[in-house]
């Protein structure tokens, strides 16, 4: 929690404090208090009402009351808030600290820039598992038992994919029969389907985390995604269809392929899009989104799309 992270030590002063005075306090704590940012001001009960700036501190005259040149929009946050929450507005704001107040908002310390930088690697370190489909903090040095608990879920995860996928191409198997260079290309297909899928769930993971994908934004940005989407399929599909009538395959297998892949990047990017904004709705981390989740999932619609194109134009 917040209150676990700040510090006690930092300079207040009182609402009807002259700036002679707050020059001496800020002498009295120079020994405790390393970095000043700001003066934070409080009234005769210890309840935060404001902030003073160093410069405007600095420019007035000494008989000047705090109260007369104080800045009442400070942003505080209560001490019982996650760290996860203070990251969150200290980076909204673009804050070097912030102070803690309690539930009686009374001014009981602050936190620096300093002290949320491991907080903020936890964080990163955190998603960056779950995007790699790990259950859980590890390191190479843990016990084997825990290297393995952490890897085996998602692993399971993949090998029912590949099942399913299987299954998938097994209904399909009389076309393939009849085409035998259509089993080729499933690589490709599946391939280009999980990386549009990783690529687009990455750019919503960090939309999210950094509070910019919300509001008046959030269609345009769907939007924008689609529209990405549109033109990279285009261009993949122009330049696949392209090197398979040059290897001297036939056609309709270019046809194939080429509408497949189009479709495929359209659905990957639908389906890396919106899976992380449903998590976040219901309060799941999405980057756990961004890993093999969608990757599986991409396979197995990339394929179905793949066989059912085929059937279409054969």
């Amino acid at each position: 929690t917040a209150g676990a992270i700040m510090a006690k030590e930092l300079i207040k002063a009182n609402l009807n404090w002259n700036i002679k005075q707050c020059i001496e306090e800020i002498r009295i704590q120079k020994e405790k208090v390393e970095k000043i940012f700001s003066i934070y001001v409080t009234d005769n009960e210890d309840v935060l009402v404001g902030r003073l700036s160093l410069k405007k501190m600095i420019l007035a005259k000494d008989q000047n009351l705090v109260k007369n040149i104080y800045e009442d929009d400070v942003v505080a946050v209560e001490s019982y808030k996650s760290t996860d929450e203070v990251v969150d507005i200290m980076q909204k704001y673009d804050l070097e600290s912030i102070p803690v107040i309690n539930v009686q908002q009374k001014l009981i310390g602050r936190i620096t820039i300093d002290d949320v930088v491991d907080v903020i690697q936890d964080r990163n370190e955190r998603d960056m598992q779950a995007m790699a489909g790990l259950t859980d903090s590890v390191e190479e040095d843990d016990s084997l038992l825990k290297l393995t608990k952490a890897r085996l879920p998602w692993l399971l995860i993949g090998l029912l994919g590949g099942i399913l996928g299987a299954k998938i191409i097994g209904l399909f198997e009389k076309d393939i029969l009849l085409i035998p260079a259509m089993a080729f290309f499933i690589p490709l297909i599946t391939a280009t389907g999980g990386n549009v899928g990783v690529q687009s769930s990455s750019m919503i993971v960090q939309g999210l985390a950094n509070k910019s994908f919300v509001g008046r934004n959030y269609a345009s940005r769907l939007g924008k995604v689609l529209l990405a989407a549109f033109i990279n399929g285009l261009i993949i599909s122009v330049l696949v269809f392209g090197i398979v009538i040059l290897t001297g395959d036939s056609l309709n297998l270019g046809l194939i392929v080429a509408i497949s892949l189009f479709f495929v990047v359209i659905m990957a990017s639908v389906s890396g899009t919106l899976t992380p904004l449903i998590l976040a709705k219901f309060g799941i981390n999405p980057a756990i989104a961004s890993g093999p989740f969608i990757t599986t999932a991409n396979d197995l619609i990339g394929i179905a799309i793949y066989f059912i194109i085929a059937r279409i134009l054969y």
